[in-house]
C-alpha cells in the first residue's frame, strides 16, 4: 500500500491521478480494479487503513493461506470500489475511489462473523435466510456509520463489510 501510495501522490503532482484511482467506467483501464485497493489519497487514509488492516488482518491471516487472503483483500477491495462507483453515479455524487477501506471493512466483518463465539450465537439462533440479510446489512451498516470518517466512501465500506460478515459466516477463507 505504502509503494502504490507513493506512487499516485507522484502521479497526482502532474495530473495522472487517474492512472490509480477506480472511476466509471471501471474496467478502463483495467488495473485501476487492483490499483485503487492499494493507493491512498494522504498519509493519513494510508494510515487509517493499514492500521485496520494489521490488526484484523492479523486475526484472518492465523486462519488461512497467504494467497486466500490476499485474493480476499484484493477482491473484496476491488468489488467494494465497484459498487462505491456505480451506486454514487446512480445518485450524480463523486464517482472515483481509491484506498483499501472496503477490503479493510471486509476484514473486520470477517473477524466478527468467522470467530467461535458468532458461530455457537448464529447455531443457537437457528434464523431464518432472511433475517440473516437483515441482521448483515443492519451490522454492516453500524460499523459503516461508527467508523467512517465523514466524507469518506461509505458506500465502499458498507459493501466491505458486507462480504466481510457474508464471507465470515461461511468460514471461506477457512483452510480445511
Amino acid at each position: 500500500m505504502v509503494a502504490v501510495s507513493l506512487l499516485t501522490w507522484g502521479a497526482s503532482f502532474v495530473g495522472l491521478v487517474g492512472l490509480f484511482a477506480l472511476a466509471p467506467p471501471v474496467l478502463l483501464p483495467p488495473w485501476t480494479l487492483v490499483t485503487s485497493v492499494y493507493a491512498h489519497a494522504g498519509p493519513g487514509h494510508l494510515l487509517s487503513n493499514a492500521v485496520v488492516v494489521a490488526l484484523a488482518g492479523t486475526l484472518v491471516s492465523l486462519s488461512t493461506t497467504r494467497l486466500r487472503f490476499h485474493l480476499f483483500f484484493v477482491v473484496t477491495g476491488a468489488l467494494a470500489g465497484v459498487a462505491h462507483v456505480w451506486a454514487t453515479g446512480l445518485l450524480g455524487g463523486p464517482t472515483a475511489v481509491l484506498g483499501a477501506s472496503g477490503a479493510a471493512f471486509a476484514l473486520v466483518g470477517y473477524v466478527l462473523a468467522a470467530n467461535p463465539a458468532s458461530g455457537m450465537l448464529f447455531d443457537t439462533l437457528r434464523l431464518p435466510p432472511r433475517v440473516l440479510v437483515v441482521l448483515v446489512a443492519a451490522v454492516a451498516l453500524g460499523l459503516t456509520l461508527a467508523f467512517s470518517a465523514p466524507g469518506s466512501a461509505l458506500v465502499a465500506h458498507f459493501a466491505g463489510a458486507v462480504m466481510g460478515l457474508l464471507a465470515g459466516r461461511l468460514r471461506l477463507l477457512g483452510v480445511r
